[in-house]
């Protein structure tokens, strides 16, 4: 029996207007040549994806673009990229987007030099050695996926989501860069604000929590309750964007150290079954679990610790419950799971694959399957 634990995060992390310059610089001054760049539709749609080739080629480095990874990126995905990273003989990879680029990148980075199938590494550190280098530019402060050990791929077979929990993921180079986020719209804003609070609370109610993640959580939680708000409501607001890129990287550095819990087991599911966005389930779940979760006396105190940093009007766990839920609706986030067009008949589905899913085993209690459908079921009626 060993009390050691580690801390990972990457190597580097660069942050503030003109970080993405610096990452290219060091691109080259690595001596990479070939560089693959994984990203979504939408950013391809806004030219950022071009931008970044356009300073990489200014430097001398050659560039391939996958730019078709789906919300939930899939298997499909992952093999699609890893086809042109192949054909492009890429040594170096840079993902440019939310959660599902940079978990699509990793997935393809991870398969070039530990080869197989994504699914051959579903669980915690499946795989032998690092995969190419990652340089991860963030465009939404919220996943924090361009800094963790976590990589999220769905199998569209099974209707779940696989949680690689795997530390030869985590990026070489994390790029905040708060300019790439000037003009996210509100509801994406609050969405992605969202999932960073969800990692921010679920890791420091977790079973593996420790002083380091602690801080981490606590100061993220400060920071998304002053600044998220003012970000939705003004998209422009610097200061308020550049407050929830560190918010979001501290959320990462907490739940990569300290896993998470039920709120993310069941967000995947949901994702799964109905192509939902990750950041809304999370935000329509979090105070469910809470509520269930506040039955464990040291979880009831940690969130008393959570209403503190969230300036609810008690310190007290039900008083945190009821400040998660008032930042829902201020936020426009939907009332319930039955809004999301989530079905009662698929309850006892999405709670069997939650209890399977990596993230439920640091959740401060291990429930039972009645007691998730319970959650479902509050979640569902509210």
């Amino acid at each position: 029996m060993t009390s050691v634990s580690g801390f990972y995060i990457p190597p580097v992390s660069l942050f503030g207007e003109g970080a993405i310059e610096e990452a290219a610089k060091q691109i080259r001054e690595q001596g990479y040549k070939n560089v693959l760049i994984v990203t979504d539709p939408g950013i391809a749609k806004i030219g950022l994806s071009d931008n970044v080739s356009k300073i990489l080629q200014e430097l001398g480095i050659n560039v391939a673009v996958y730019d078709q990874t789906q919300p939930n990126p899939n298997e499909r995905n992952v093999e699609d990229g890893l086809k042109v990273l192949k054909e492009h003989k890429s040594d170096v990879v840079v993902s440019i987007g939310g959660g599902s680029a940079h978990d699509n990148a990793k997935a393809i980075a991870l398969i070039a030099t530990n080869g197989g199938s994504i699914n051959d590494y579903e669980g915690v550190n499946k795989s032998k050695i690092n995969g190419l280098p990652l340089y991860a530019i963030n465009t939404t402060a919220g996943t924090a996926s361009e800094m963790t050990r976590f990589t999220i791929i769905t199998n569209e077979v099974k209707k779940t989501k696989m949680a690689i929990i795997d530390n030869h993921v985590t990026p070489a180079v994390a790029i905040n860069d708060p300019a790439t986020m000037y003009g996210l719209p509100p509801g994406l804003t609050a969405a992605t604000g969202f999932d960073a609070l969800t990692h921010c609370i679920e890791a420091y109610v977790s079973s593996a929590s420790s002083p380091i993640t602690d801080a981490c959580a606590l100061k993220g939680i400060d920071l998304i309750e002053q600044s998220l708000e003012k970000a939705f409501l003004n998209g422009s607001d610097k200061k308020a964007r550049t407050d929830m890129c560190y918010a979001e990287y501290l959320g990462g550095m907490a739940f990569n150290n300290a896993s998470l819990g039920y709120v993310h087991a069941l967000a995947h599911q949901l994702g799964g079954f109905y192509h939902l966005p990750h950041g809304v389930c999370n935000a329509v779940l979090l105070p469910h679990v809470q509520f269930f979760n506040k039955a464990d006396p040291k979880t009831e105190k940690r969130l008393a610790d959570v209403a503190v940093h969230l300036r609810a009007k008690e310190l007290t766990a039900d008083a945190a419950i009821e400040k998660l839920l008032e930042m829902g609706r201020a936020l426009k986030i939907p009332r319930n799971l039955k809004e999301l067009g989530v079905k009662e008949e698929d309850f006892e589905a999405l709670a069997e694959h939650a209890m399977k899913d990596a993230c439920h085993a640091t959740n401060p209690i291990l429930f039972e399957k009645k007691e998730v459908i319970a959650i479902l079921q509050r979640a569902y009626n509210y």
